[in-house]
């Protein structure tokens, strides 16, 4: 019974450290495994970093393919504008000059005298080509200082000719209402002669 006593002893001894081993040996794995999938969770990190770089780099390489856009002007871009404006503007005066012209011939040949203005507002009624609407009877004014239209108009309204302002700047066309040029002539529409 010794001798049995003595194996049981030794197996119950072999098993507890086959046991001891195999906890052991269990702790070992569950480290490694641990340490395994902190490598895969810090390689999937690295590998969103390495995306996000090559988007940049890719980025960045587009923008080196594209031509530079600059959006400011050197001083002969802008010298060369204001050169190409004066020379529309010399065109645009040549052209009015042009058309003035055209007008004066246009006034000879119907038998006007080239002039829109006849005679001074107190001497006689008078018709001008100026309008629209063809002829007029009305009135020729000199621009004295300080007249504005609204002042000339008022004046014909108390001699008892019923004309607005906006009359008058129909009758003359290019009137610059707020620069009127002393002694220029100008025609005061009567809207009540036929």
């Amino acid at each position: 019974m010794r001798k049995i006593s003595l194996w049981l002893f030794i197996l119950t001894f072999t098993v507890c450290a086959a046991r001891g081993q195999d906890a052991a040996t269990q702790q070992q794995i569950d480290q490694i495994n641990g340490k395994l999938q902190d490598l895969l969770d810090a390689q999937a990190a690295q590998g969103k970093r390495l995306d996000a770089v090559e988007k940049s780099i890719s980025d960045l390489q587009d923008k080196l393919n594209q031509p530079a856009v600059n959006n400011s002007a050197s001083a002969d871009d802008l010298k060369k504008l204001a050169e190409q404006v004066q020379e529309i503007d010399k065109k645009r005066q040549d052209d009015n000059d042009l058309i003035l012209k055209q007008i004066a011939s246009l006034g000879k040949i119907s038998g006007g005298s080239g002039s829109s203005h006849h005679s001074s507002p107190n001497v006689s009624t008078n018709t001008s080509d100026q309008t629209a609407t063809g002829p007029q009877k009305g009135y020729d004014y000199t621009i004295a200082p300080g007249d504005m239209v609204s002042t000339i108009a008022k004046a014909y309204r108390d001699k008892g000719v019923k004309v607005t302002t906006d009359q008058i700047l129909k009758a003359n066309p290019g009137l610059n209402p707020n620069s009127l040029i002393v002694g220029k002539k100008i025609f005061i529409p009567d809207p009540n002669a036929k």
